[in-house]
């Protein structure tokens, strides 16, 4: 259990609060994480690393000379959002470009990709590092649609020590994506974790059973297996990773045993002798061995092991001096501070018009339904939560609340300000998606927006403007997410409620309840299917049975809105 908790949902935020406090030497704050409090040259590529919280010492343990020049720091196991990683990484840039590392999860994918494009435009070289090291989430054959996990380490490591020595930003990618390329991991777990507040965690596993090939979100493993003695679960991974060699690998490796959270080091220490003995006896030279706790998830007990297969080039940098809040290497000489204060709030939307008195209207409109919709999220978040563990992390409840509770206080103090329709929307868009993180704040964040650009501030609603917001918000989706009908996700329920509006006859409340209908028909014709997109595909499988979480949330919500209006 998490027990050490104030408020669930401020627990990520406290939590960051606590490390800065901790370790001021290393880091300071900024909006959405932390970077560095020592000084950096003009000149050097800036590297950061970032996602969901309950990782430690992933990603902002990682902060410091020789390593990452910043982290972004989002909810427990949701991916931040696009301003919190804009903030981090322009707070963090130093004229030669600014990469984002992270672990190919659907939801930073949307968000990161959102905040690099944003950079760009501002004329700031900006581009990915995508770690995709997990066997257990994809094929030989599918290397691109690995998970990242405890490959995150070692990879991003290597990245930072180019970095420092004063690569450049090509070379910097060049290096990552050997060093990604040479990296597989695989993971057993014994019991899964507890989100902050909630009653049980997120997965259970048999007595005497271990599951194989988990993920670090809360995510169960793709099967199950006798746990067996430390020697034979040594084996196991060592021979799931060296069924699993890269191309051109040669015979020497950078072993590393990783804690899960409640793993004693003691138990990995030995571990790490039966890995080590193996890994000789197969031929292979560790050149290093590293076993603790690197990249966790929350207090799930489980292991996993990362070989990196390293040349002179790749070891050079895995070497190289750093000097990090959790993880340190050699001597990086003296640093100076910089102590320049940074904005540590987000950059909200302004009135800049008050909206017309039409449109005010609608914006009051739009609060009481943000308000409706909150409390269905709150009293669903549970449910959803648990749809969610099945087969993906187990958040999405929570992100829906938190998304919701932020999108109505953003609406609240815009409404309060004179806002019209699109503006108010376009501020509880962007609140939602910040507070919400992961695909779901992603997605939510752009469908306010969208109806919004629909409704406008200065005119009244056409009288098709239900219609044409539905149409908005799909749209938005599919471009954001790029989901068809069938992949098991939100468009599953939202694409069938759309065409029903639109093909429906009657009133605006008539048409809106036959969406309604087939939203849940949607949501309802999802249990069979397997999970193609974001988190839920590894373990697609164990989907089956079980209703998309974010089709589900979109059924309540637009049954909400159906019958407020």
């Amino acid at each position: 259990m998490t027990r050490l908790v104030n408020v669930p949902s401020e627990f990520p935020a406290e939590a960051v609060r606590g490390f800065v406090l901790a370790n001021k030497r290393y880091v300071k704050p900024v909006f959405g994480g932390v970077v560095r409090s020592t000084a950096t040259d003009q000149g050097k590529v800036a590297v950061v690393y970032g996602g969901g919280s309950g990782h430690y010492p992933a990603f902002a343990g990682w902060v410091g000379q020789g390593f990452a020049d910043g982290a972004v720091c989002g909810n427990i196991f949701s991916s931040p959002s696009a301003a919190q990683a804009y903030s981090v990484m322009k707070a963090a840039e130093r004229g030669a470009g600014v990469l984002m590392g992270f672990g190919n999860y659907a939801g930073d994918v949307l968000h990161f990709g959102q905040a690099i494009e944003r950079l760009r435009a501002e004329g700031i070289q900006a581009d990915t590092l995508v770690v995709t090291d997990d066997i257990a989430s994809g094929g030989k054959h599918e290397l691109e649609k690995r998970r990242g996990i405890a490959g995150d380490f070692p990879t991003f490591k290597i990245a930072g020590a180019a970095a420092e020595a004063g690569k450049d930003f090509d070379e910097v990618k060049r290096i990552f994506a050997k060093a990604n390329d040479a990296t597989r991991t695989f993971g057993v777990a014994f019991a899964g974790c507890t989100l902050p507040g909630a009653d049980g965690p997120l997965f259970t596993v048999p007595e005497g059973k271990m599951g194989i090939g988990l993920g670090i979100h809360g995510e169960p493993g793709v099967s199950e297996a006798d746990l067996g003695t430390a020697d034979e679960v040594a084996k196991a991974l060592v021979d799931g990773l060296l069924d699993d060699v890269p191309a051109e690998a040669g015979k020497r490796v950078v072993a590393i045993i990783n804690g899960l959270g409640a793993t004693k080091y003691e138990e990995m220490f030995v571990v790490a002798g039966n890995v080590s003995d193996r890994l000789e006896a197969a031929g292979i030279e560790v050149v290093d061995l590293e076993s603790g706790e690197f990249v966790t998830s929350l207090d799930m007990a489980g292991i996993s092991l990362t070989l990196v297969w390293v040349d002179d080039e790749l070891l050079e940098y895995w070497d190289a001096p750093c000097d990090a809040p959790a993880y340190r290497k050699g001597s990086v000489g003296e640093v100076k501070r910089d102590d320049s204060v940074l904005n540590a709030e987000a950059a909200a939307v302004e009135v800049t018009e008050q909206g017309s008195e039409a449109s005010q209207k609608v914006a009051q409109q739009v609060i009481a339904l943000l308000e409706t919709i909150h409390d269905t999220m709150e009293a669903s978040k549970d449910e959803l939560g648990r749809i969610d563990a099945v087969a993906g992390d187990g958040d999405h409840g929570i992100g829906m609340s938190n998304g919701s509770r932020a999108a109505l206080k953003a609406a609240q103090e815009l409404g309060g300000k004179g806002a019209g329709a699109q503006t108010l929307l376009a501020g509880a868009g962007e609140a939602w998606s910040d507070g919400a993180g992961g695909t779901s704040g992603a997605l939510w964040g752009a469908i306010l927006t969208a109806v919004g650009a629909v409704l406008g501030d200065q005119d009244a609603p056409a009288e098709d403007a239900v219609g044409a917001s539905l149409s908005a918000a799909l749209d938005a989706v599919q471009r954001l997410g790029g989901a068809q009908v069938g992949d098991k996700t939100m468009v599953d329920a939202l694409a069938p409620a759309v065409e029903a509006f639109q093909a429906a006859g009657g009133s605006v409340s008539e048409r809106l309840a036959a969406a309604a209908r087939a939203a849940a028909e949607g949501a309802e014709s999802t249990k069979p299917l397997v999970a193609k997109l974001g988190r839920s595909r590894p373990l697609g499988e164990k989907s089956v049975g079980t209703p998309d979480p974010g089709a589900v949330s979109f059924t309540q919500i637009i049954e909400v809105i159906q019958k407020a209006l």
